[in-house]
């Protein structure tokens, strides 16, 4: 399996293989590359509608450069503490940003969540997030301020009265918490349409088939989230010997 970065010439079969609509690993098979590799490659340079070739091209070519000013001063990068492969956390990063690309969420937002799960102490500061990601302060600002409207992320204040943005067991409870409430107001939407459409239009009974459809997701997360809540996060809460969670803060999620 060849290694290295994508040529220019490999970039064109990937956008030719879109347009004939081939899945991903089947273009990566073509390729002779990892299915990932042509995932990645794609969600990082438009999606599989707007993805061009010569221009994802000279995106890398771009993103080649930034990346090449000297090493900064002071203390090393976590990944590269604890006898960790900074190859591997580089990849496995770049994995969990297009996970979350593929859910929805831009990609600079993704970078940023990605990187607040992957550190060991589930919490940075926009400083700290702007040096590790190597982006501007403007571009850490506006996916935080979506990170916190969304509830996937908390501020909290730190010594010297920095903001800290943290990511932990509670976060993401109350981020699936947000999803059912906003299904159960889809439910409540849809349900509204049916007395203004009339109830007995077709119109009426397709929105009354969606808010019956949201009510029943929302009650089902609603019910998954307070069972998981009571019976995993306890689980750490009680852990022997200083486990999972006597820390008091970061869980699962953020250990990883």
């Amino acid at each position: 399996m060849p290694g290295g970065r994508l040529t220019q010439q490999e970039r064109q079969q990937i956008a030719l293989g879109l347009a004939d609509g081939l899945a991903y690993a089947e273009i990566a098979r073509r390729l002779d590359r990892p299915t990932s590799t042509v995932t990645r490659e794609v969600m990082r340079n438009g999606g599989p509608v707007a993805y061009r070739a010569d221009l994802a091209h000279r995106a890398t070519e771009r993103r080649a450069h930034r990346r090449r000013p000297a090493a900064p001063r002071g203390r090393k990068a976590p990944e590269q503490a604890l006898g960790r492969d900074p190859e591997a956390v580089r990849e496995y990063e770049e994995a969990f940003t297009t996970l979350f690309m593929q859910q929805g969420l831009p990609k600079m937002t993704a970078r940023v969540l990605t990187c607040l799960f992957i550190t060991d102490a589930g919490s940075l500061t926009a400083s700290e997030l702007v040096e590790r990601l190597q982006v501007s302060p403007a571009s850490v600002s506006k996916a935080i301020a979506f990170l916190d409207s969304q509830g996937l992320i908390r501020r909290e204040r730190d010594e010297r009265r920095r903001d800290r943005y943290v990511v932990d067991n509670d976060v993401w409870y109350q981020s699936t918490m947000a999803a059912a409430r906003s299904s159960a107001e889809l439910a409540r939407i849809a349900r509204q349409g049916v007395g203004v459409l009339g109830p007995d239009t077709l119109a009426a009974v397709r929105l009354e088939n969606i808010a019956r459809f949201s009510d029943f997701i929302s009650e089902s997360i609603t019910r998954a989230a307070e069972q998981a809540r009571e019976v995993l996060f306890a689980k750490a809460e009680t852990a022997p010997d200083g486990g999972a969670g006597s820390d008091g803060g970061a869980g699962p999620a953020s250990d990883r």
